[in-house]
């Protein structure tokens, strides 16, 4: 049987190559299969099974989210969404409602900041126990790398005096993966199941297409990672695509390969991701050649040393896989290129670059490494958000690291200048699926010299994700004849090029950004808001 023809037409189309050379548009587009047919004027359209009417639309390549953890992603949308909470008492208030709407349920949390809350501070174990009494309770900070949680959890969990534990509940470290692996570890099957259908879902509805999924041992089990593999693959979830690594650390090629054959995860791109050298400003964790600014005498923790560094990149390289690392304070960002070095020195630095290896977050990094990033051929994969969030003169870094050191975060022109490849994501549940928000975070930098231009930023969260997954392959020319046919459609009544970028991610005006009307993955409807049917 012949694969259906799709024809779209009425609107708008914008390949990579018209975006990058300012071409006009084309007004309609066949699909055959999961592959682009052709593309042109409406007129001289060939013959098709369907079509569908765009009404003007504009068609785009599709997001790449180059940094998601599904799992956890789910667990938000389907449980306490803490974020904006202005106070302890709101915080418990939602969780004594949550215990009672679910008896015996545990209630898990996500999204405090304590610099929001009235108090100052997180609620405290005594406080979690008088809301919901007897109740397996979890509360995560925004950037997930603590959390309070109940009596009844602790001691469950068996977190009470391991590194990172405080009587008061607030756990870290150590303490904070053992509360994850209580809670995360336990979900039956099914329910995984739909956290992730759910999770991918959303990330459809944002225009995305595809997701880097950094599981890691200490954010999930091995079978989560399998399972979501099998879920993304099923044609019939109609889902985007899931590139998948795994954060592991190794010691030599031997090691590297058994631990791929152990986790038999189809695809497996790398053992990359949350490998986490460091941890993340907001909780204090992430190291610095110097005192935080509001917790004078501590400079954070590094969880890895150069000489582990270069023995996974090594190990990697010579297995063909994908080696990378969480690293986000500048100490911690000086391990681990003196690690990328050193493992330069023995397998080669022109080996090195060409098996792409990639570094996640990696925020406070000043002119020297950002030269030794692209020096090395390192990837960054960066989370502009986290800028829009947290910059400025009055944000979370300012606070943590004052002010000369919060102007050096996310320095994302000084890498574009010299050539260092950037993928954008969101780092979900941190921060929700919002490209065009991603975009319009670059373009709005609250730092005005680390800002790029709209144009650089769409290519680093389409094509240059896509890139970041793929060394060695160049990403297909979106929507061109023979590629893949995986794009967006978006509702915008003026604009070309950079100007029609600038005013879907809202960057002209000051306004929220577009909203996806419809997400095509090699040729499946995996989002359809718009009401778009065959004509």
């Amino acid at each position: 049987m012949s694969p259906r023809r799709t024809l779209y037409r009425g609107g708008r189309i914008f390949s990579r190559r018209t975006l990058e050379d300012g071409g006009p548009s084309l007004g309609a587009l066949l699909v055959e299969g999961d592959r682009v047919a052709w593309s042109g004027d409406p007129a001289d359209a060939p013959a098709a099974d369907a079509a569908i009417e765009l009404d003007g639309a504009v068609v785009l390549p599709a997001f790449v989210d180059a940094h998601v953890h599904v799992t956890e992603t789910g667990l938000l949308l389907t449980g306490l969404d803490l974020n904006g909470a202005t106070s302890v008492r709101e915080i418990l208030d939602r969780v004594a409602a949550a215990a009672r709407r679910r008896p015996g349920v545990p209630v898990l949390g996500h999204g405090w900041d304590e610099r929001l809350l009235a108090e100052h501070r997180p609620p405290t174990m005594a406080e979690i126990e008088r809301a919901a009494p007897g109740t397996d309770v979890y509360l995560t900070r925004v950037d997930v790398h603590s959390g309070v949680l109940s009596p009844r959890l602790a001691e469950r969990a068996g977190v009470i005096g391991l590194p990172g534990w405080d009587p008061s509940g607030r756990v870290e470290r150590d303490a904070h993966h053992a509360a994850r692996r209580a809670t995360r570890h336990t979900i039956p099957p099914a329910e995984r199941r739909e956290l992730h259908r759910i999770a991918l879902r959303a990330a459809a509805a944002a225009g995305v297409a595809e997701v880097h999924e950094m599981s890691a041992t200490h954010v999930a089990p091995e079978q989560d990672l399998v399972a979501l593999v099998a879920l993304a693959a099923d044609d019939g979830e109609r889902l985007p695509d899931v590139v998948p690594y795994r954060g592991e650390l190794v010691a030599d090629e031997r090691q590297a390969l058994d631990t791929v054959t152990r986790l038999g995860v189809p695809g497996l791109a790398g053992l990359a991701g949350d490998i986490n050298v460091d941890g993340s400003v907001g909780s204090h964790t992430a190291c610095f050649r110097e005192d935080y600014h509001d917790a004078p005498g501590h400079r954070g923790h590094r969880y890895v040393d150069a000489a582990g560094i270069a023995a996974h990149v090594v190990a990697c390289t010579w297995a063909g896989l994908q080696a990378g690392f969480h690293v986000i304070g500048d100490a911690a960002v000086d391990a681990t290129l003196e690690g990328f070095s050193h493992a330069a020195d023995r397998v080669g630095l022109d080996v090195l670059r060409r098996a792409g290896h990639r570094l996640e977050h990696i925020e406070a990094i000043d002119s020297a490494g950002v030269a030794e990033l692209a020096r090395l051929g390192l990837t960054a994969s960066v989370q502009p958000a986290f800028d829009a969030a947290w910059g400025g003169t009055d944000g979370m870094y300012a606070q943590r690291l004052g002010m000369r050191r919060a102007g050096v975060m996310n320095p994302f022109a000084a890498m574009v200048a010299v050539g260092v490849p950037l993928a954008l994501g969101s780092d979900s549940p941190v921060t929700p699926f919002d490209p065009w928000g991603a975009i319009r975070a670059c373009v709005r930098h609250r730092t005005p010299a680390h800002r790029i231009d709209v144009g650089t930023a769409f290519a680093a969260h389409t094509w240059g994700g896509q890139a970041a997954a793929r060394p060695g392959r160049p990403a297909p020319d979106s929507l061109a004849p023979g590629q893949p046919a995986t794009f967006t459609v978006w509702a915008a009544e003026k604009g070309a090029g950079v100007e029609l970028l600038a005013h879907l991610a809202g960057v002209d005006a000051d306004r929220p950004p577009a909203r996806c009307l419809l997400t095509i993955d090699r040729g499946r409807v995996i989002h359809d808001s718009g009401g778009f049917a065959p004509r």
